[in-house]
Order: structure tokens, then C-alpha cells, then sequence
């Protein structure tokens, strides 16, 4: 009846929440939450609501968690440099380079996730 409940689901939210890049309603991956961190990258081999067969690689995305984790790095600067401040000549290089390894160490599972959402996105479009 709603025009809205009907429509074609947001490129964008479907991307966040993980979710069939070609219907956008089915869930990508086996777990919904990261833990147990030993499953939380395995995928479902089809949709379960639409069917679309999801892996067709063993290792999706790989370049993409690369590109992910460098921006990572780069977004680190943005908040490190104006709060702490960074200069050649003391120590506070090596304490940002240990803070961004930190963080992208506690970032990963949900990195790793992600990369392989974009992956699928990029090559599957959507189907009504």
C-alpha cells in the first residue's frame, strides 16, 4: 500500500547494516555482530532472501581492507595532530605511530567486514 515501505532500500544504509548489495534486504554475512572474532568475517554463500550467490573468491576484498586501514592512518592525524601535537623533535611520532596501530588493531573485524561489503557492492547492482 505505502509507496515507502515499497521502494527501492538506501544504497547507503544497506551498505552500513551489512546487508545483499543485490536485493538489500538479506543478510551478507553468517553473524550479525562481530563476536565470536573467529566467525566474524564468514559470509553466507547465497542470499538467504533473494538467492544472489555472494562469494565467488575465498578472500574478498583484501585491497580494499588496505585502503581502508591506510585511511584509517590518515584520519588518526586529523585528531592526533591538533590534540596532542606531532614534531621530529621529541618522541610524539613514535607515540601517534603506536595510537594508530592500536586503533586500527581494535578496528580490524569491523575493517575487514566492511572491505568486504564495499567489494560486493562494486560489482553487484541492485535487482528488484
Amino acid at each position: 500500500m505505502s509507496k515507502v515501505s515499497e521502494s527501492k532500500p538506501s544504497l547507503i544504509i544497506s551498505l552500513f547494516r551489512m546487508k545483499c548489495p543485490v536485493c538489500r534486504k538479506g543478510d551478507v554475512f553468517v553473524n550479525k555482530r562481530i563476536f565470536p572474532l573467529g566467525s566474524c568475517v564468514k559470509m553466507r554463500n547465497n542470499c538467504n532472501n533473494c538467492g544472489e550467490r555472494l562469494i565467488y573468491e575465498t578472500n574478498n576484498g583484501p585491497g580494499i581492507n588496505y585502503a581502508l586501514t591506510v585511511m584509517i592512518f590518515f584520519l588518526n592525524i586529523l585528531w592526533y595532530w591538533p590534540i596532542f601535537g606531532m614534531s621530529y623533535k621529541d618522541n610524539s611520532v613514535y607515540y601517534f605511530l603506536v595510537t594508530s596501530i592500536v586503533v586500527v588493531i581494535l578496528l580490524q573485524p569491523w575493517l575487514m567486514r566492511f572491505s568486504r561489503i564495499v567489494y560486493l557492492y562494486l560489482f553487484f547492482g541492485f535487482r528488484e
